[in-house]
């Protein structure tokens, strides 16, 4: 009996390592050029062995002080192109980190549906790639898709294509959260630059949804000066993360709204997460929410890994 149990039990043992070594599979769809944490955020995402990062996809950030202000940071407003500033960055970004060998297609240059509502879809290299990226997966396989800024890629995709659904894991840095109170509010930048694609995926049932509130994300700040020291060594990536500080015209301190969602998506004990309700506008059912998040190992562990530890 004993020789018969030792060889199932290493056989469990060998199945049990092999899934726990396994890849996740991720796409990062981010709006780069709004700001500045996005760059962090990719910088992290692709520095992490322990994941194959199969797609960086472009996403717009149409805010409507667009239309009345001169400028959005140093970007001229008149004939704005938000997508293909976030695209060109990506671009940047990858040839500076020797990974253009990701695909990284360029997203829809607006929203899904209409200001008014509906939810038509916004064709794109960004949504015709990820659904053929979950087309190649193998079975038993999922992609996580990131979406660190509007949503309208990934809603596009799933209008185009609803056979993907049950293939994909969805993480959204996104509207804010009371736990206390279970009370949503979705006054908040990514929401408010597609609430068409926010909603859809919200509506999306049977879609494996995790949301980022942005007052849980809050909790991670950066000090320029400690950016500063820990930059100034690593080349032009180094020089690219800092000299965004001047762009954005940022303080002394920034919050690194999409680093904290990559962060807490990549090592779940910094980062707590929860069952909530969605909105009582939307159809009823239950979605995970991050409640709180490790600030103090995050920025540790960001650090830690700019310096190769």
């Amino acid at each position: 009996m004993f020789k018969k149990v030792v060889p199932i039990c290493l056989a469990a043992i060998l199945l049990a390592c092999c899934c726990y070594a396994q890849k996740r599979i991720v796409w990062l769809d981010s709006d780069t050029a709004n700001e500045m944490d996005d760059l962090y955020a990719i910088t992290y995402l692709l520095k992490d062995a322990g994941v194959n990062v199969v797609g960086l996809s472009s996403a717009h950030f149409n805010s409507a002080d667009m239309l009345v202000g001169e400028k959005w940071h140093y970007y001229p407003t008149k004939n704005i192109n938000t997508v293909q500033l976030s695209q060109d960055l990506n671009e940047e970004m990858l040839k500076i980190m020797g990974r253009t060998d990701i695909p990284h297609p360029l997203g829809g240059r607006g929203t899904i549906g209409h200001a008014w509502g509906g939810k038509e879809m916004v064709l794109s290299p960004a949504e015709k790639g990820i659904i053929a990226t979950v087309h190649q997966l193998k079975a038993g396989e999922k992609l996580d898709v990131l979406c660190i800024g509007a949503a309208s890629n990934l809603a596009s995709a799933i209008q185009a294509d609803t056979s993907i659904i049950p293939h994909i894991r969805v993480y959204l840095l996104a509207a804010r959260y009371f736990s206390d109170r279970k009370v949503w509010d979705k006054s908040e930048f990514n929401v408010r630059n597609d609430l068409n694609a926010f909603d859809l995926l919200l509506n999306c049932k049977g879609l494996d949804l995790t949301i980022m509130p942005i007052n849980t994300a809050i909790a991670l700040k950066f000090d320029r000066t400690v950016c500063r020291d820990n930059l100034k060594d690593k080349g032009k990536l180094g020089q690219l993360l800092y000299n965004r500080w001047d762009f954005v015209e940022a303080g002394q301190t920034w919050i690194m709204w999409d680093l904290a969602l990559v962060m807490a998506y990549l090592d779940p004990t910094k980062a707590e997460k929860i069952s909530a309700p969605v909105p009582p506008e939307n159809d009823a059912r239950e979605i995970s929410v991050y409640k709180t998040i490790d600030a103090t190992k995050m920025q540790a562990d960001f650090w830690n890994r700019m310096a190769g530890k």
